[in-house]
């Protein structure tokens, strides 16, 4: 009769640490924010990072030579023959010439009606791939011969002018990776604050617990669960708003019809790690939880 009663005073105790369906309090909310900051952030950095690849091979071993001759004539019999010779150059995977008027419909929202009338020695373009490998080198090599043609001819590789803009995603997705870091320490942080509080507000139902031989492991192993089905709702709910409004990003992004912008993308590798964020921050607040609590038991004694 007297174990019966100890384990029904030991159940209620356990009860009032662990309630069944317990939803409310701030600590769920609280974690659903975070997470669904991380989410976003992390979702940033990824989708950065997969744009800055996307440029970097698109344009390896891209170039551009401009045939710079005011005279349309000369410049028009100048470009034929830098064709010629880059067609038949080593390192040279291929060459085509920019049509005229696509290169004028570029040019017209800044010069206006200038760019068509052929008054404006606009000069002629010419799009060249190099071979894979050693590009810088092939570029070297392809601008002793262009002004071995002539002086009027210029070479200018497209990492060249988007070089900056490289630099400022590679930051920005390094910045975003400083935000999940530090949402993941702010988490730690709210779970210690928690479980210290929980610990506290608790502290005579533990001395009940340990009166019926409860270890301070099995009584921290309840708040790990308590602190745990709240990290788990929070993360489940932050996770599934962070997700809508990624894909609703997603679509504006993709209807604005930018190659740039289109370059920012989820591949199935960063959405499996943006869904491993939630079960981390699961295992981190159970585990802090854990530790915690069984410190603030060890100096209680």
């Amino acid at each position: 009769m007297a174990s019966g009663a100890n384990r029904r005073a030991a159940a209620a105790a356990r009860h009032r640490l662990l309630p069944a369906g317990r939803v409310a309090g701030p600590m769920p909310w609280i974690i659903a924010i975070m997470m669904f900051l991380t989410i976003l952030s992390a979702a940033a950095g990824l989708g950065l990072g997969a744009a800055v690849r996307s440029m970097s091979a698109d344009l390896a071993g891209r170039a551009s030579v401009q045939v710079v001759e005011a005279n349309a004539e000369a410049r028009d019999g100048l470009a034929a023959r830098t064709l010629q010779l880059l067609r038949g150059a080593q390192g040279v995977r291929s060459a085509d010439p920019v049509d005229p008027a696509l290169l004028a419909d570029q040019l017209r929202p800044w010069l206006g009606d200038a760019a068509t009338s052929g008054d404006l020695p606009v000069p002629a373009l010419i799009d060249v791939t190099l071979t894979p490998g050693e590009a810088d080198a092939k570029v070297d090599r392809v601008r002793r011969l262009l002004v071995g043609l002539s002086p009027k001819l210029r070479i200018e590789p497209h990492a060249t002018f988007l070089q900056p803009l490289a630099g400022l995603l590679s930051a920005l997705g390094w910045l975003a990776a400083g935000v999940v870091a530090l949402m993941i320490l702010a988490t730690g942080a709210v779970t210690v604050l928690a479980a210290r509080g929980a610990h506290d507000s608790h502290r005579g139902t533990i001395d009940v617990l340990h009166l019926m031989g409860s270890t301070d492991v099995q009584i921290a192993r309840l708040f790990q669960r308590r602190i745990g089905l709240d990290a788990f709702l929070g993360s489940a709910l932050g996770f599934a708003f962070a997700i809508l409004v990624i894909m609703v990003i997603g679509l504006r992004l993709s209807a604005m019809g930018s190659d740039l912008l289109g370059a920012v993308t989820l591949d199935m590798l960063s959405w499996v790690l943006l869904a491993l964020l939630p079960v981390l921050g699961v295992v981190l607040a159970m585990l802090t939880a854990r530790w915690t609590v069984l410190r603030a038991l060890g100096r209680s004694l």
